[in-house]
């Protein structure tokens, strides 16, 4: 399912973001948002914005949003820490 939605454009115009970053940086500012409140796992909010782990990672630290943290990457984890001891 593709979903298309109209911006003004004059919100587009007023943003502070270059016009050929605009998109991507829509797509992951939404993808933070939507994880940030639970709405989606990390997994699906970083297929939407497009980028790895490790920057979906950063990006979570870098806007204070805490990471939502389950038993099963917990036990992930520890099982990788422990194997490089």
């Amino acid at each position: 399912m593709a979903l298309s939605i109209t911006i003004p454009d004059d919100v587009l115009e007023s943003a502070k973001i270059p016009r050929n970053e605009l998109k991507q940086e829509l797509l992951k500012e939404m993808a933070f948002a939507l994880y940030s409140r639970g709405i989606t796992s990390m997994g699906t909010a970083r297929k939407l914005a497009r980028i790895d782990k490790w920057k979906f990672l950063d990006g979570l630290a870098e806007r204070g949003i805490e990471r939502h943290y389950n038993e099963a990457e917990l036990k992930e984890d520890t099982a990788y820490a422990n194997s490089h001891k």
